[in-house]
């Protein structure tokens, strides 16, 4: 078990790494089933190669993030090109009218809570071994700064979602699925709760990869919200200085319940497939590969939980009925719960960047300042009480500019991004390294001001270093920037003839993540990296 579940914890990590926009999958085959999935269903591909054999029914993924899914869903994008969709849970788009209608049959496969993970020795410290613990009790260390945490952005990753929606109901108490106004009322405790946290991630897998990262560095997060079975996997790999207690609360989780569902314009062959398919996935012999294969939770009676599950029964917190709940509990925790922002943008402006190119990353800035009202785009946007410093550069960095987005009526300064963005132009040469380093001397004294931010910087090129210093120089002189900034990630951007391999190494020595904007929208890449920050 040990061994498969740290394999588990590396196909994560890769699942984790890109979720792409849908697209088409080609024409039906016959005995194909087209599924628009989340990222972390990557680790069933095992389970899924036997199920092939065994029923004749091969999958065929896309994954996608939550929004992203629930959007498709909503907007009919879905039509013609899909089969079925398999989220970790359907209860958000099950909320939009024009999503909902689009979901046929639905069965669930497997299940996994979305729980605490704390370092054991953590867990002692606040004398939390072997005791139940609620969600209001955890809200008030963390409100403490007692211990903390990373968690994924829940407008990106189920896991966050399931997190939020967790513990406002949990702290609300009411019984009952949680309104606007309720929000409200909890406001003050759910600040407490993400004081505490230390890390945003735009997935699971990537959160993990993070965490790991920080637990063996000079300033160490102590744990992690995720999913149990992710939770699992991390204490499998033996790359932990310290394993995870992961703590139940006693007032109730939300679970993953990961129905694979059939598309209500399938046709004939495809809801033959997905019968075969989910028929044999909750045979008992399957559930319990299943449980083995990736640390989720068999949902068919009379299949034994193992013993790595330390928490057998689980109380089932209540899910918001409607969308507007759920809008208004993602608007509280972009605009007022979680700690602000701060976002460095190094952006190409060389002559190569001229014509469609500096079109698309003048749209894509704009985009974020609130032109794009999609349902992605509503919570993708530059955020109240961030920070955002813009750093063009060519031949030479340029001088930096910096947007301060205030809590109430931010409209004027969001508008002087969009005429900023608005105003780029392409000429000259490529200095990437010397922007690079400078973005990081602009972000010392800023973070030594303000160090309660998430900080990160998103370096977008299109094409390869020309002027100033080398990788190699930056490389060499990273290690000595101040601890402050030396953890801030680089999220790198290939467009056009940029070095996958140079902006790869990037985003590996600061712990960041490469995004690729050569075959889709920089607009909607743009969109993805704001679940990272």
């Amino acid at each position: 078990m040990r061994k498969v579940l740290a394999l588990l914890l590396g196909v994560l990590l890769l699942a984790g790494c890109s979720e792409p926009s849908p697209a088409p999958l080609g024409e039906p085959e016959p005995g194909t089933l087209r599924i628009l999935a989340g990222s972390e269903l990557a680790d069933m591909q095992p389970v899924l190669d036997e199920a092939a054999q065994a029923t004749g029914v091969k999958v065929k993924f896309t994954f996608t993030g939550t929004l992203e899914g629930a959007e498709a869903l909503a907007n009919g994008s879905v039509d013609g090109k899909y089969d079925a969709v398999w989220f970790s849970s359907n209860r958000y788009p099950a909320g939009i009218p024009e999503a909902a209608k689009r979901l046929g049959n639905q069965v669930k496969i497997m299940s996994s809570p979305v729980v605490l993970g704390l370092a054991k020795p953590v867990v002692q410290r606040l004398g939390w071994a072997g005791k139940p613990v609620s969600w209001g009790e955890i809200a008030a260390q963390a409100g403490k700064k007692a211990f903390s945490y990373g968690m994924t952005d829940p407008s990106a990753s189920n896991s966050g979602f399931s997190a939020l929606v967790g513990v406002a109901s949990a702290l609300a108490g009411a019984g009952n699925a949680i309104d606007a106004q309720q929000i409200a009322s909890v406001t003050p405790q759910l600040t407490q709760f993400f004081s505490a946290q230390a890390l945003s991630a735009g997935s699971s897998g990537w959160l993990s990869d993070a965490y790991v990262r920080r637990a063996t560095g000079p300033d160490p997060v102590d744990g992690l919200i995720n999913y149990e079975s992710v939770l699992l996997s991390a204490n499998a790999s033996g790359k932990l200085p310290a394993p995870l207690t992961l703590i139940y609360p006693s007032d109730g989780v939300v679970t993953a319940d990961y129905p694979l569902t059939l598309l209500a314009s399938a046709g004939d062959e495809a809801r033959s497939a997905h019968q075969r398919l989910s028929d044999h996935l909750r045979t008992p012999p399957v559930q319990q590969r299943i449980m083995e294969t990736t640390g989720r939770r068999p949902v068919v009676p009379g299949v034994a939980l193992g013993p790595q599950f330390a928490q057998r029964d689980l109380v089932e917190l209540p899910f918001p009925a409607t969308q507007q709940a759920v809008d208004a509990l993602l608007s509280a925790y972009f605009d007022k719960l979680r700690r602000p922002s701060r976002t460095l943008y190094v952006l190409d402006t060389s002559g190569s960047m001229a014509g469609s190119r500096i079109d698309s990353l003048r749209s894509a800035l704009v985009g974020l300042t609130g032109a794009d009202t999609s349902l992605t785009g509503r919570f993708r946007r530059f955020r109240s009480r961030e920070e955002v410093t813009m750093l063009p550069f060519s031949t030479v960095p340029s001088r930096p500019t910096t947007f301060t987005v205030p809590p109430e009526n931010p409209a004027a300064e969001l508008a002087r991004i969009k005429t900023f963005a608005e105003g780029l132009s392409a000429r000259g040469g490529t200095a990437i390294y010397d922007s690079l380093s400078r973005a990081y001397q602009v972000l010392e004294p800023q973070v030594a001001a303000d160090p309660d931010r998430f900080t990160s910087i998103v370096l977008m090129t299109d094409g390869e270093n020309a002027n100033g210093s080398s990788l190699a120089d930056f490389l060499a002189s990273f290690g000595s920037l101040p601890p402050a900034v030396n953890r801030v990630p680089v999220f790198t951007v290939l467009f056009g003839e940029g070095s996958s391999d140079e902006l790869t190494q990037v985003a590996a020595k600061t712990g960041g993540k490469v995004f690729d904007a050569r075959n889709v929208e920089l607009s909607h890449v743009f969109q993805e990296i704001r679940g990272y920050q």
